[in-house]
């Protein structure tokens, strides 16, 4: 973790982010083609990773995740205290979670929706990393909602969606978020990985916040952010 968080604060410099909190998010996809990472370790370096951002900038340094396949789980906040051990224990040791089925993206991301804005609104911006290795819905769920829509209705809340493509994939929804028309500001954005155990912390951290500052730019010009 400490070998994490100074390639953060080395990024967070970079960026001018050093005095920005947030909350902060993981999103694991956990549909059956992912089921290696989860069993190779790969997906609980992912969470130390990310943890290593919200223990920076996070307002109680705690990371909040979701796990998804077509149902989704609330999973406990990790912090630095609790971390080690979170994705076996916490998730593959969890017999009441849903776990390698098909994917519905849009399930997971109106809880998210849920929760920052009507269960625990705040006046901090939101930054959600969501992991993703393929096979993205295209269309709409039972519910009528489609990735599109959604990204599109949270464009006036203060949340910023990260998205991250693992592996060699077509992740063609994604790969069109900044062409979303209809959205009040660009929340959105995404990049892909072939093999996330060979990039850099450095390398990493500099793409997953590459675009976040420009959002909380935007979002407070336009009011989104007081």
């Amino acid at each position: 973790m400490i070998s994490f968080v100074k390639d953060v604060q080395v990024v967070l410099e970079k960026k001018k982010l050093q005095q920005v909190k947030a909350r902060v998010a993981l999103v694991l996809d956990i549909t059956g083609s992912m089921r290696p990472y989860y069993k190779n370790g790969t997906v609980q370096k992912v969470v130390e990773r990310i943890l290593a951002v919200a223990s920076q900038f996070d307002d109680d340094q705690a990371l909040d995740i979701w796990v998804y396949d077509h149902r989704f789980s609330r999973l406990p906040s990790v912090t630095e205290k609790d971390f080690e051990n979170y994705v076996n224990r916490t998730i593959l040791e969890n017999n009441t979670i849903e776990k390698f089925g098909r994917n519905d993206e849009p399930l997971v991301m109106r809880d998210i929706l849920a929760k920052y804005t009507l269960e625990e609104p705040s006046h901090l911006p939101t930054y959600i990393t969501f992991i993703n290795d393929g096979g993205v819905k295209k269309g709409t769920n039972d519910t009528g909602d489609s990735v599109q829509k959604l990204i599109i209705e949270s464009s006036t809340k203060p949340l910023f969606w990260q998205f991250v493509g693992i592996g060699d994939a077509d992740f063609g929804v994604l790969k069109k978020l900044d062409t979303i028309e209809g959205r009040y500001i660009d929340n959105a954005n995404f990049f892909q990985i072939e093999n996330i155990d060979t990039i850099s912390n450095a390398a990493l951290y500099d793409m997953l916040l590459n675009e976040f500052p420009l959002w909380l730019d935007e979002a407070k010009q336009k009011g989104v952010l007081a």
